[in-house]
């Protein structure tokens, strides 16, 4: 069964080492690290107005 792999891996042009490679990268940048909830609102949304803040006399 082994041999059938490899010649699979041979004819498709899939190796194992290449397999491993897209594993890795998977486990890498496959999960979500962020959470991205807070971006769902826009961002002016987000920001406290300009008039909120403490007012400074000229």
């Amino acid at each position: 069964m082994n041999r059938i792999q490899q010649w699979f891996e041979q004819i498709a042009g899939v190796s194992r080492h290449e397999r491993q490679r897209w594993a890795l990268a998977h486990e890498i940048f496959g999960t979500q690290r962020l959470d991205i909830s807070a971006l769902q609102k826009p961002a002016c949304w987000r920001r406290k107005s300009a008039s909120a803040g403490p007012r400074r006399s000229v």
